[in-house]
């Protein structure tokens, strides 16, 4: 973090091409929000269409691969609320294995990319315009912020994207950002990507109670049913246990200043 009272040197003013870059992307999100094309970004809309896109996928695994990761990049990188979903898909489509693979390299990928626009763009200038809850944030960046960084991503609370950009306005440096970040989303992602490659039978199950849903994009599958409570409490507990470090540091510095 920046010393307190030192200038930020992006702090002076906020040229207009500066906002070109998160201009962009709201257009790109709105545009795609208008066409319906995130409507087709769904779970419910890769159930309805899992025969196509597994004969894709077995034609040229590795490309389909490879699109998938550039897909979720993307769509991290422009704060798209649903990609978290993708994950259940990635794991529905490609495996467990291969689909968090997939899924946490791409993850990282569109999270570094929207950490260096969002500090590029406003750098510092939003650091005293955060308000409370960034002042909050800024409180544990600065005794620890991998560690700090490292417990938000194993216990996703707040929002991806907004996890993302918080660090990015309070001048986190991109090293331990990036590190924090794939670390951090490996254990939900892989137990999500697991989860989605179940969801063959749940959709079995569906189409016995009610033949031809799958295509017809009428079966009942909630995605927030599928977490567990034990998963939650597992990802609850990895937090506590990267914040840790950030606790020994606080008491060693304690005892010394006794």
């Amino acid at each position: 973090m920046r010393p307190e009272n030192q200038p930020d040197p992006r702090g002076a003013g906020l040229p207009a091409v500066r906002l070109v870059l998160p201009l962009a992307i709201v257009a790109v999100l709105a545009a795609a929000w208008a066409s319906g094309l995130l409507d087709k970004l769904s779970l419910s809309a890769v159930i309805s269409h899992r025969e196509a896109l597994a004969a894709q996928i077995a034609a040229n695994r590795p490309l389909a691969l490879a699109a998938y990761v550039l897909l979720y990049a993307a769509l991290v990188a422009i704060s798209f609320p649903g990609a978290s979903l993708l994950t259940l898909a990635g794991g529905f489509l490609f495996g467990g294995f291969a689909g968090a693979t997939g899924t946490v390299i791409g993850a990282t990928a569109g999270a570094v990319l929207i950490f260096l626009i969002a500090r590029s763009s406003f750098g510092g200038s939003l650091e005293k315009r955060a308000g409370n809850f960034a002042a909050r944030m800024a409180e544990g960046f600065r005794r620890d912020a991998f560690s700090y960084l490292l417990s938000l991503r194993l216990a996703p609370v707040f929002p991806f994207w907004v996890i993302n950009i918080v660090p990015a306005i309070l001048n986190m440096r991109l090293a331990p950002f990036a590190l924090a970040t794939f670390l951090g989303i490996i254990p939900g992602t892989f137990a999500i990507a697991y989860i989605g490659a179940g969801l063959g039978s749940v959709i079995e199950s569906q189409e016995r109670a009610q033949p031809g849903c799958a295509a017809a994009g009428t079966c009942h599958i909630d995605p927030n049913s599928l977490v567990t409570p034990q998963l939650v409490w597992a990802l609850a507990g990895l937090a506590v246990l990267a914040l840790v470090p950030v606790v020994a540091k606080r008491l060693a510095l304690r005892r010394r200043q006794a």
